[in-house]
């Protein structure tokens, strides 16, 4: 595919043009499902394009015939709203891990930061850094839900290389996490905190969000804003995942930025996971096109002022996905799976890490009557240290991220913006440097997030 006119004007508005093409995209290859009692209006959409009779390809999925007809029932109400908070889901779409420690799973291909953080071509540069934020949709097309974290939840990551990571579940009400990731090329930071619209059968997704990269070497501060995401077939037919509209990063330092374009996806497939564009100087004027597949891998070539390719030079690849295990329940890949384990964890885990839910873990297990009462378990509890907090006066109060004064401008909204404190380093290096070893496992540790030890669920 070709890229994207150069001369087309940049913008952080989240691609409101492409958004328009995406929705005409899926008027074309939308199916309703009238022919089930009760759904008129719903619509299936099928992204192969194939000829499925309408009724047959709605019942595809997993969920059962009476979940989903009860769920419709109750979701039905919720129709055009934000149902990020709203809403209490059935397990059977939940996948074994929660949204702070999915957070991790971003820094599989970080050595594409350590790469940009190295490379003394500023243009080059970006194009690194942009495959990074590239490669972390390959991760996000999984369909399966990952828990909503408890307020005060963590994650810890360590021996992915020399990177240390730390996510913390920040605010509850509305729902926020922050994290922060380093080595010795790079710091990463971000708030993360997202609004959703229900529109019967798809949910958007609008990332409020604010991800900061610092590259050591120069000081270069990067800003990305990501587009929209869309879930479809939430309730009928098979669900997929699109991300249309345009991917922004920015180099705040010198005004150089990339703008790639995430094709949506259209008739019979057309234009599925296809990404390009062009990393541009801060003259606005493009130095390198970039093209490939954010479920595949991406390039890059040199460009003249037209955005064609230079003479002389050729498309080389810059990243691909790494191979990935056959037939996952969940659709894990191997590092999905290396960070759900303890191969991950340091020494002396926090007891608030999400490796420890009871839920989490009985989901991993297959136990989904149990994985069900343990999550209705930590949200019950949840509720009562809110409750206590009110009657006390108190606001909770996150232990690695202080909030800030920063109110983050974003497409969809202003995000508040908490900031790393540095505590975590000072903690994970006075346990480093202790003699103490000890074996950890599902068990040794009981989960708790919790500011007071003593409410119980049922106060």
């Amino acid at each position: 595919m070709a890229p994207n006119d150069p001369k087309q004007t940049s913008s952080s508005s989240g691609g409101g043009g492409f958004f328009s093409s995406f929705v005409s995209s899926l008027s074309a290859m939308t199916r309703s499902v009238n022919g089930l009692l009760g759904y008129e209006g719903l619509e299936v959409v099928n992204p192969e394009g194939g000829n499925e009779d309408a009724e047959e390809e709605a019942k595809k999925g997993r969920w059962r015939q009476e979940d989903r007809d009860s769920y419709w029932k109750m979701m039905q109400n919720y129709v055009g709203s934000d149902i990020t908070s709203m809403v209490t889901l059935p397990v059977l779409i939940f996948e074994p891990m929660s949204m702070v420690q999915k957070m991790a799973e971003l820094m599989e291909y970080s050595h594409l930061l350590d790469l940009a953080d190295e490379c003394e071509d500023p243009h080059m540069r970006l194009v690194y850094a942009a495959s990074f934020f590239i490669s972390i949709y390959f991760a996000f097309q999984r369909t399966w839900k990952p828990f909503n974290p408890i307020l005060g939840e963590t994650y810890e990551m360590v021996n992915h290389g020399d990177l240390t990571f730390i996510s913390e579940q920040v605010s509850h009400h509305p729902p926020i996490s922050a994290g922060h990731a380093e080595n010795e090329h790079f710091t990463y930071d971000i708030t993360s905190k997202v609004k959703t619209k229900f529109l019967g059968n798809s949910l958007e997704i609008y990332p409020l969000g604010r991800t900061r990269v610092t590259l050591k070497r120069d000081g270069v501060v990067l800003d990305l804003v990501p587009p929209l995401t869309k879930v479809s077939n939430l309730i009928f037919g098979r669900t997929w995942i699109d991300s249309p509209g345009e991917m922004v990063l920015t180099n705040m330092t010198t005004g150089d930025k990339v703008v790639l374009y995430f094709q949506p996806c259209g008739w019979f497939g057309a234009g599925r996971y296809e990404v390009d564009g062009y990393v541009y100087n801060a003259n606005e004027e493009p130095k390198i096109l970039m093209t490939g597949k954010w479920n595949q891998s991406m390039s890059y070539q040199p460009c003249d002022l037209e955005g064609e390719p230079r003479p002389g030079t050729e498309l080389k690849e810059v990243w691909r996905v790494a191979e990935t295990p056959k037939n996952d329940k969940f659709q894990y890949t191997h590092f999905a799976h290396k960070i759900n384990s303890f191969d991950t964890a340091p020494k002396k885990l926090l007891a608030s890490d999400s490796r420890l839910r009871p839920d989490r873990y009985a989901l991993e297990k297959g136990d989904i009557g149990k994985a069900g009462h343990e999550k209705s378990s930590l949200e019950e509890r949840q509720r009562a240290e809110k409750r206590s907090r009110e009657a006390k006066g108190q606001q909770f109060v996150p232990r690695w991220f202080d909030q800030t004064n920063e109110i983050h401008p974003t497409p969809w909204g202003n995000l508040e913006v908490y900031q790393y404190n540095g505590k975590y380093s000072e903690h994970r290096a006075a346990i480093d440097s202790s003699d103490s070893i000890e074996e950890i496992h599902f068990g040794s540790i009981e989960f708790n997030p919790w500011q007071y030890d003593n409410v119980a669920a049922a106060e």
